[in-house]
């Protein structure tokens, strides 16, 4: 697997497990404490290769993305199922227990967000949505977020992520009509 971008991950055994699956350049942020001289080493990586922010499904990982996405606009961020990265004990959870196939597959489907105006989303759209404030909402917050690959969200941050990655509500309406059709399906 070829990829032009340099990944952004936390730590050493990240970086094995992607090397071992494509290849590719890691920038280790060492954990959510991320020091200005990393920052300056990922913003420098974004300006002359690009960057994709692949980090573990949890909550220092979000964390992660969002110091980055603050401090170097535009980003490309890439998910993986929290089921895909636990280890084969259940004792632990991260990028570095996922299988190689699921990783290249994640870095395949990278998200790029789009500079467009943002339209706003607003909560009321998201409670008609069914997205919030339901028994079905955290089904259906689930399967929108493999959809749209954001990662999964609680409802609180459903809106802060949409917003993140600058979902238009046209799209939003295409990836629900998706959501429906699966529940229908199930």
């Amino acid at each position: 697997m070829n990829i032009k971008e340099i990944i952004i991950v936390e730590g050493k055994s990240d970086t094995i497990a992607v090397k071992r699956a494509t290849g590719a350049d890691t920038i280790e942020t060492n954990g959510s404490a991320i020091d200005e001289g990393t920052l300056r080493r990922i913003r420098h990586a974004q300006e002359t290769r690009g960057v994709i922010v692949f980090t573990d499904p949890d909550y220092p990982g979000r964390r992660i993305r969002a110091i980055i996405e603050e401090h170097i606009p535009g980003v490309k961020h890439a998910f993986l199922k929290k089921e895909l990265t636990i280890a084969k004990n259940g004792q632990g959870l991260g990028i570095e227990h996922a299988k190689d196939a699921d990783i290249r597959e994640a870095l395949q489907s990278v998200y790029t967000v789009d500079e467009k105006p943002l339209i706003p989303i607003s909560l009321t759209d998201l409670m008609e949505a069914r997205l919030i404030g339901t028994p079905e909402a955290k089904k259906r917050r689930d399967l929108l977020s493999e959809y749209l690959q954001i990662g999964q969200v609680n409802g609180k941050g459903l809106k802060k992520r949409l917003e993140m990655f600058r979902i238009s509500p046209e799209r939003l309406q295409e990836a629900l009509k998706v959501v429906d059709e699966v529940e229908k399906n199930d």
